[in-house]
């Protein structure tokens, strides 16, 4: 493989001062070696897990009242085999009390809406309002192990809400207030939550949208909910506790009015659950996936302070919803005492420069953002290298599909010279990344920078072959604290087997396309489950969309696979920017530009315009969704798209 040219690297002051690089030297002293690369590093943490993941407990500083007995005990659960351990078995400890072990005067939260003052949230004002809340969730009868749901927007209620009821012991499980009706009941209808908190409403790209009658029907149709906290955030035509003629209805502000000053945080085991999160759904209904407390705290510690290089003084940002896993992975900043930033709106209101705005006013170091946002701020013509005061900003974090090179130079040529750009992957399914970065790494276009400390992941083909600089699955060969403790409603594991290792017996397949670099990176080649297979030969998408949306005539596109005479065709949609046409010049244009850039096999057969390309709420393409119903398939579930009008289109397009 030729030699690359980095875009970034880390000088030795930088380096040196990094906390991945502080904790391989705490690693030398504790085991006597010798390591001066991250390889040295990586490799011991995935040889001898038990040990890394000992390290983590303590580097972490995680608070426990009792200790455990075992690091991890290796035991078939069920006939299905999943091959997951119980981790620190007979440990005693609480989610909550280690994210608010501070409680001083700093700034724990800041948020920013679309019309209105910024919030902030010291680390003593969090705590006093979790004891407050944690106390009226307890007086209404919440106990450990009943599930609390938030239909509710990126807000610090969110935060509040959440960390009063992990304190008890309850289970936390959130969704953005603009899924409609029959999300929200595939959802929160298979976990039966107790109590439900939801805003009125929401405010979008300068428009208020009510949410009441959607609360309304939520209400009536989950019989397990006893009590719902509603939050005033948009103005509705009558406010929202009195439009409500229900005596479960009560206003936040009533409900968590008390004297509570103090938190009785409830012990319990390591793999107690925390969170309930939900596979995309775009196939069926959704999986209700179960995460850890302790698998969560740790693991989201060593991509937070290790990967991430957080400190108590960075100020950190994501913008993210509620309903994406990346909210849960942001609020875990507070367990290293971090400033997180929350923002609730649209990133373009009132213009493209919104979010550079705050990371000038509020000092962000690390910004969180997506490659379609990237693209959207590129194709704007928004250069906040000559308009904005980043000198603060340290750390670019990407994810929700793969970076492309343009993105990659954007960020280097438009934005910032001296940023890290972190391209990081994995999902809801882990709550956290196989992937990211890695502050003593080099950055090189299109890949992230580094596989994840403890995270065994190879690339590998049909006959479990590792592969080097070629594509393949996306596999983690060995067990890690963050994999789900278990799915809700599946008593046997049948759906939690099938779902990863049922293609590799007892290997986690994720179901990504990913080449690993010689350079010790990955680059994300796109989901495999939406594999385009003209002539037998497997490829991925990503390719594609990294040709096509770099051309100034086209706003986005999607691509997938038709059958058609016993094989597999290639059929790309775009979606046109303004004062251009779709003509046959443009589209040998596309045709030329794929052959070139990718392969052969990467040319689609037919090119088609539609009007905007379905997409999930967190923003990522529904390709299976089109594959189905371009093969005259049932699409069952239309309920996780942010845009279920817009696959009527393709009932229409004539191939």
């Amino acid at each position: 493989m030729p030699e690359m040219n980095s875009l970034w690297s880390p000088n030795q002051d930088t380096l040196k001062k990094s906390n991945m690089y502080l904790y391989m030297k705490y690693i030398n002293k504790k085991y006597n070696f010798n390591f001066t690369s991250y390889s040295q590093l990586h490799k011991w943490s995935i040889d001898n897990y038990e040990e890394f993941w000992t390290s983590i407990w303590e580097q972490s500083k995680l608070i426990y009242s009792k200790k455990y007995t075992t690091v991890c005990i290796d035991k078939s659960q069920t006939k299905f085999n999943i091959p997951r351990p119980t981790w620190f078995d007979g440990a005693r400890l609480n989610f909550a009390e280690n994210m608010l072990k501070y409680r001083d005067d700093k700034t724990a939260l800041t948020f920013w809406s679309e019309d209105k003052p910024p919030v902030y949230i010291s680390y003593y004002d969090l705590y006093l309002k979790v004891a407050k809340f944690a106390t009226a969730l307890k007086n209404s009868g919440v106990e450990s192990g009943d599930r609390v749901a938030g239909y509710i927007s990126n807000i610090p209620e969110a935060v509040i809400a959440m960390l009063a009821t992990t304190s008890l012991g309850a289970i936390w499980s959130s969704s953005s207030p603009d899924f409609g009706f029959n999300g929200v009941m595939d959802r929160f209808g298979q976990i039966k939550p107790k109590i439900l908190i939801a805003v009125n409403g929401y405010r979008y790209n300068g428009k208020d949208f009510s949410n009441i009658d959607k609360i309304s029907n939520v209400a009536e149709n989950i019989d397990s909910i006893e009590k719902i906290i509603i939050i005033d955030k948009v103005n509705t035509k009558e406010s929202s506790t009195t439009s409500f003629d229900n005596t479960k209805f009560i206003n936040w502000d009533s409900f968590s009015y008390n004297d509570a000053e103090k938190i009785d945080f409830q012990q319990l085991p390591f793999d107690h659950p925390v969170y309930i999160m939900y596979s995309s759904g775009t196939t069926g209904t959704p999986k209700c996936i179960v995460h850890g407390s302790g698998g969560t705290l740790l693991q989201h510690y060593k991509e937070l302070a290790l990967h991430t290089d957080l400190s108590r003084e960075d100020n950190i940002s994501f913008f993210t919803t509620c309903g994406w896993m990346m909210w849960n992975w942001l609020v875990s900043s507070l367990q290293i005492g971090a400033n997180v930033f929350l923002f609730d709106g649209s990133p373009a209101y009132p213009n493209m420069n919104r979010m550079w705005d705050s990371i000038e006013k509020e000092k962000l170091t690390i910004f969180g953002t997506s490659p379609k946002y990237l693209t959207t701020s590129q194709k704007s013509s928004i250069k906040p290298i000559g308009k904005h005061n980043l000198s603060s900003l340290k750390t670019i974090l990407s994810t929700g599909s793969p970076l492309s090179s343009e993105n990659f130079d954007y960020v280097y040529n438009d934005i910032k010279t001296d940023v890290r750009l972190s391209s990081i992957t994995g999902g809801t399914d882990i709550i956290s990344c196989f992937a990211l970065g890695n502050p003593t790494m080099p950055v090189y276009s299109e890949e992230l920078q580094c596989i994840g400390l403890g995270m065994a992941v190879e690339s590998w083909n049909e006959n479990r072959e590792s592969l080097l600089d070629e594509q393949g699955e996306l596999v983690c060969t060995k067990p890690f604290p963050s994999m789900p403790i278990y799915f809700w409603n599946d008593p046997d594991n049948k759906k939690y087997f099938s779902a990863y290792f049922d293609y590799f017996e007892n290997i986690w397949k994720h179901g990504d396309f990913i080449k690993i670099t010689s350079n010790g990176g990955m680059i994300v080649l796109g989901r495999s489950d939406a594999t385009l297979n003209p002539g037998g030969i497997r490829i991925g998408t990503s390719e594609i969309y990294r040709t096509v949306e770099a051309m100034d005539a086209i706003k986005d596109s999607i691509v997938v696979g038709q059958k058609y005479d016993g094989d597999t065709r290639v059929i790309l949609f775009v979606v046109m920017q303004k004062g251009y046409e779709l003509t046959k010049q443009l589209k040998k244009e596309i045709k030329d530009l794929i052959k070139n850039e990718a392969t052969p096999r990467h040319i689609p057969k037919k090119i088609k315009e539609i009007s905007e390309v379905p997409i999930t709420i967190s923003g990522k393409k529904v390709e299976l969704a089109v594959t189905r119903i371009l093969n005259n398939e049932n699409v069952s579930n239309k309920s996780a798209l942010a845009n279920p009008k817009s696959l009527e289109q393709f009932y229409s397009i004539k191939l």
